[in-house]
């Protein structure tokens, strides 16, 4: 018995070394770090400057596009995005096949030519296939690639690593906006040299993204493992191998309802994006105040795509996905009841912090239920999903705000409360306990 009892503390005393964090690789590592910065970067050149839209928005209601309504205007932003969208599972199955080096490159150069070919637009027509197709169709080309290598490195701070990653469009929001206010306003550069100089930008970006975006290299075993570990490695392997082309669980009913809810969500997130720009100018506010209202509700965004990252990975990534998405649709509700300079300015940056993590969390959610070896092709699916809701959402917020920006501001809050109550049915149907971390 004294034997029985000692052997036993021993296995206790043991148990806090099995699960020591030194025990398990380390997450951050220089090519996992250089992963998710090209990421951040990739999403910097791409979903940040659509971000931006609601600078070209006013820009090309007022001056380049004059005589055409938001309704047609918006069509530009919104094929965009949902080219992004809808080209996100082809370029997410063939970063899983190929890696992310080919497609990034092919997305590079269609976003390089789209721009400067939207430097030479004059007629509606020409700014809808440069700006509106082909640029969406690079960008998808690149960022889908791009977020779908960092869940391969990162697994336990997934909701964090895609955060900072996402943030990069949250940046691109910031800067893009300005850059153009400067040189369209200030500086009298025009627009196009304004997109040419953009464009230049773009360029040792886009290479860096071909150079630092890579798969994660093979894992390495000691000479001195057993016959035995060797084998079940083996078989693991196999299990992997095997596990890599089942999609199942795409069409299971949690992965279901959280590609309808962020469907819903979208088609309201992007409204106060595209439309917080000429609401200002309504308001009596000047066109230049009006371009740094979009970097103001894109620079709040960035915290709210970083911290809420950090807070799921402790408390639940579909907990935190709930909560982004039911708390901007409150603050979409109150969009008209700011109509000072500080009341807008206060306004944008709540509901940039609020509905930052959807974006962000869309992803951590989308590969924590699928396989990790096909987080591209999980991350393209719902993406792909939100592809109508990127298209119709913001022509269709473009027609509302004929009838008043309260229509438009229910309209936005309602799809994103709407959006999170089907996310919390995603996460009941993993746990019905109200505290677990899902």
């Amino acid at each position: 018995m004294a034997k029985e009892t000692g052997q036993s503390s021993m296995d206790r005393s043991l148990e806090p070394e099995q699960v020591q964090p030194d025990d398990t690789p380390r997450e951050l590592t220089v090519r996992s770090g250089l992963a998710a910065a090209g990421s951040a970067l990739a999403y910097f050149i791409t979903v940040g400057f659509t971000n931006a839209f609601g600078a070209f928005q006013e820009y090309y209601t007022s001056d380049v596009l004059r005589g055409h309504s938001n309704f047609q205007i918006s069509w530009l932003g919104s094929f965009a995005l949902f080219a992004l969208f809808a080209f996100a599972p082809v370029a997410g199955i063939l970063a899983d096949k190929m890696g992310p080096t080919l497609p990034i490159t092919f997305g590079s150069v269609a976003l390089l030519v789209a721009v400067f070919m939207t430097s030479l637009c004059r007629a509606y027509w020409q700014f809808f296939l440069a700006q509106g197709l082909l640029l969406g169709v690079g960008m998808s080309f690149i960022a889908i690639p791009a977020s779908g290598m960092v869940p391969r490195y990162f697994k336990r701070n997934r909701g964090l690593a895609t955060g900072i990653t996402v943030a990069g469009s949250s940046l691109g929001g910031v800067l893009w906006p300005i850059a153009f206010d400067q040189m369209l306003h200030q500086d009298g550069i025009g627009f196009p040299w304004a997109m040419r100089i953009a464009g230049f930008v773009m360029m040792p970006i886009c290479i860096l993204c071909i150079l630092i975006i890579r798969l994660p290299g093979p894992v390495k075993h000691t000479a001195t493992e057993d016959t035995s570990e060797a084998s079940a490695m083996e078989k693991s392997t196999d299990k992997q191998q095997h596990k890599k082309k089942d999609l199942s669980v795409l069409r299971k009913p949690p992965y279901v309802l959280l590609c309808a809810g962020l469907f819903l969500s979208i088609f309201g997130f992007f409204a106060p994006f595209f439309y917080v720009s000429t609401y200002a100018v309504s308001l009596g506010m000047s066109s230049s105040f009006a371009f740094y209202l979009v970097s103001i509700v894109n620079g709040a965004s960035l915290f709210g795509r970083i911290l809420p990252g950090i807070v799921a990975d402790r408390w639940g990534r579909f907990n935190m996905l709930v909560v982004s998405a039911f708390t901007a649709g409150i603050i979409a509700f109150c969009w008209t009841k700011a109509t000072s300079v500080a009341g807008l300015v206060v306004w944008c940056v709540a509901y940039g912090f609020a509905s930052g993590a959807i974006l962000s969390l869309q992803l951590a959610c989308a590969t924590t239920l699928a396989n990790e070896d096909s987080a591209g092709a999980a991350i393209g699916a719902v993406m792909g999903s939100c592809s109508l809701a990127t298209l119709f959402g913001t022509p269709i917020a473009g027609e509302i705000v004929k009838h008043g920006y309260l229509a438009l501001s229910c309209f936005s809050g309602a799809m994103l409360m709407a959006g999170a109550c089907l996310i919390a049915a995603s996460r009941l149907c993993q746990s019905r306990s109200l505290t677990a971390r899902i």
